[in-house]
């Protein structure tokens, strides 16, 4: 079964300074059939305005997954890190037992676009960390690249969860395939582009709940970058 969350049904703010994107409920907006699918609690898709961020504030018990589409976000937290994220990079921040951190666009011309996916971890007290990493494109040309792993498999990112995030670039009439355990569950997020799942179609900013499919095909009507979550 799968079920699309298309991207003019998501709740969207303009705040001047941000414009974001809500696939589930989150902050000001509310809805009680949207409030998280699986392990995967929040889907913000985020514009921020040059010179403009997220002043210090606080997480806990939450895993935080960051990418960005264009642009840069600069990082500061509690534990001590200034990191830039750039295109290409992932940042996992395990907000645990607290955390506080912010986030700024440090450009004075460029807006960044950016994803902040945020995920249960797979308990409470977490010991709070960092870890941001570079995917360069020829690893997710064409492929499925693993991004974030429980177990770093293959270079990947830690998450705290039973859970496995994928990134791939596709070129326009290609295709991947993802196979799925019969006790597990998927989403496809597109990040750019347009594909079809399955030859369900899906256009940018569209997301895909997948349940009872045990094999996933992922195929590219035009260049598309696609981020896909395997999910307990």
């Amino acid at each position: 079964m799968i079920r699309i969350r298309h991207a003019g049904a998501r709740g969207h703010f303009d705040h001047g300074w941000l414009k974001t994107w809500h696939t589930f409920s989150f902050a000001g907006y509310r809805d009680a059939d949207h409030l998280r699918f699986r392990a995967l609690r929040v889907m913000n898709e985020d514009i921020v305005a040059p010179g403009q961020g997220f002043g210090t504030h606080p997480h806990n018990d939450m895993e935080i997954v960051t990418y960005v589409l264009s642009g840069a976000l600069e990082h500061r937290d509690s534990m001590g890190n200034g990191e830039v994220l750039r295109p290409g990079e992932f940042q996992r921040m395990s907000a645990g037992t607290g955390i506080t951190h912010s986030e700024f666009n440090p450009s004075d011309s460029e807006p960044v676009h950016l994803y902040q996916i945020w995920l249960y971890p797979e308990r409470k007290g977490i010991r709070p960390g960092y870890e941001q990493k570079a995917f360069p494109a020829d690893q997710r040309h064409n492929r499925l690249r693993l991004v974030a792993s429980p177990d770093t498999a293959d270079g990947s990112l830690r998450i705290h969860q039973d859970a496995r995030i994928w990134l791939a670039d596709l070129d326009g009439s290609t295709a991947v395939q993802h196979q799925v355990s019969t006790d597990r569950h998927a989403w496809l997020q597109v990040l750019r582009g347009s594909v079809r799942l399955n030859g369900t179609p899906l256009g940018t900013s569209d997301g895909a709940a997948v349940s009872d499919e045990t094999t996933l095909t992922i195929e590219a009507d035009d260049p598309a970058e696609v981020m896909l979550f395997d999910l307990p």
